[in-house]
């Protein structure tokens, strides 16, 4: 069982990487934090995967505060979605028609609804920017929606004035990325039985999916398993 969960992690967090690297060449626009990464990448000269390692790691310091400790997931999941995302890029041609642009930004976002349940369902513990959230929302007593919902448009706003892609791309993730985890996440769910990696629990699907699931008031829906963007990410 333990193979099947690492093997889940690992290709989990490789198709996030290659989905973010897909998203980029659709040019349709990215999820919030990627807007974020993105611009920061436009604007330092590294790699976009750097970034979201460099980034990652930042995030992670202020788990510190939040009391937050991060899982075995936790920490591949800083590191492989950007390195992956590097090598999609280096993989995945620039299109220049919007037929090709629209069929690109459908599969990226159902690769990582797909990367996204894979990844949840191994339960090695939440993203960073997702145990940032559930971490806020505890120590203020804030919901899960309104501190998601402060962190995403902060770095939206901070990833748009960089120059990150806003677009169509990004409504359509925000609507389709909730609905799509929680629609596979049963295929992919490690049984309850199996002991998890780290006592933390995971976000909202709807703000960075690869990153975890819980409630809007911060407790974990009755009768589902402790899981764990993009989202994310």
């Amino acid at each position: 069982m333990m193979t099947r969960r690492l093997i889940q992690l690992f290709t989990g967090l490789a198709m996030y990487g290659i989905s973010l690297a897909m998203f980029i060449r659709a040019g349709l626009g990215l999820d919030p934090w990627d807007v974020f990464h993105q611009g920061l990448a436009n604007r330092t000269g590294l790699s976009i995967g750097l970034v979201v390692i460099i980034v990652s790691f930042l995030v992670l310091l202020l788990w510190i505060p939040l009391r937050q400790r991060p899982g075995f997931g936790t920490l591949c999941n800083a590191v492989l979605v950007g390195v992956f995302a590097d090598i999609g890029l280096a993989l995945i041609p620039s299109l220049s028609t919007l037929a090709g642009q629209a069929a690109m930004l459908a599969g990226a976002i159902m690769l990582n609804g797909v990367a996204s349940a894979c990844y949840i369902g191994a339960r090695f513990g939440p993203g960073a920017r997702d145990g940032l959230m559930t971490g806020l929302a505890r120590r203020t007593g804030w919901s899960v929606r309104l501190s998601r919902t402060l962190i995403e448009v902060t770095v939206l706003a901070a990833g748009w004035l960089l120059g990150g892609s806003v677009g169509v791309g990004t409504v359509l993730y925000a609507l389709a990325i909730g609905p799509l985890v929680q629609l596979l996440l049963p295929r992919f769910m490690v049984p309850a039985s199996v002991p998890e990696a780290a006592p933390v629990r995971g976000g909202d699907l709807g703000a960075d999916p690869v990153d975890g699931r819980e409630r809007e008031d911060g407790r974990k829906p009755e009768g589902e398993p402790e899981p764990e963007t993009a989202a994310t990410r």
